[in-house]
């Protein structure tokens, strides 16, 4: 079986016993069918909503750091940036090794390093640092000294699916949540609201057990304690 736009809509077709639709009425159906695409968005955003950082929104992504420039723009399907995860790539053509930066506070860099956005190429040097910026952005200190490529991981937001053949981040064994958190808009169309106070309850429940496998695992505790250089400890407790 398929799994896209259309295929989650013809489950609830399947279980509300409506006519599925096709490829070719997909996009001009309306009423029942116009709900039920409207409660797949709203069932997707629902669970995307619920945790920050599932895994399945994961993004690496690689930017050319420009030289003298400090600060940096986040993908515009950006939802968190995950700061620990920032490294220069190892270039032996510009005398680097893949190195993790460590991440600064931004009032810190204001209070200590804020004049690099204005003087930049007094302080230009192999990176060594990153800070969160208002815009939910990125910048580095100190500023690059050629085009270093800079490594880092983000969570990306969801895209509303239009098209028939869209097909949403949540792996497809997660279907039926999906179609369960759907179903509650349409019963609420159908005028049945024990239904959709019942299978919301449904979709609530599994979206906790959702978070429970990909949110509460701790494989183990490690030190925060940073050294002489920044970096975090490496003991295992």
């Amino acid at each position: 079986m398929s799994y896209n736009f259309l295929s989650l809509v013809n489950d609830i077709c399947g279980r509300l016993n409506e006519v599925p639709l096709t490829q070719t009425n997909f996009a001009s159906a309306t009423g029942f069918y116009s709900q039920a695409k409207s409660g797949i968005n709203s069932a997707l955003n629902e669970i995307h909503q619920d945790a920050f950082e599932w895994p399945f929104t994961n993004v690496v992504r690689t930017d050319t750091l420009v030289v003298n420039q400090a600060r940096y723009t986040s993908p515009t399907d950006t939802k968190s940036i995950n700061f620990d995860s920032f490294r220069l790539k190892g270039d032996l053509s510009k005398n680097v090794q893949t190195t993790r930066l460590v991440q600064m506070d931004y009032e810190e860099y204001l209070d200590k390093y804020a004049d690099a956005d204005f003087n930049p190429g007094d302080y230009a040097n192999i990176p060594r640092f990153v800070f969160r910026t208002p815009t939910v952005g990125y910048g580095v200190y100190p500023p690059p000294k050629t085009d270093y490529e800079l490594v880092y991981e983000y969570y990306k937001l969801p895209v509303e699916l239009e098209l028939y053949n869209d097909v949403p981040l949540l792996p497809e064994q997660y279907r039926h949540m999906i179609v369960d958190g759907a179903m509650h808009d349409c019963f609420i169309f159908r005028g049945d609201p024990e239904g959709a106070a019942a299978i919301w309850d449904k979709f609530k429940q599994r979206t906790k057990d959702l978070r429970k496998l990909y949110q509460n695992r701790y494989e183990y505790v490690r030190s925060t304690v940073r050294d002489s250089q920044g970096r975090l400890g490496r003991g295992y407790w």
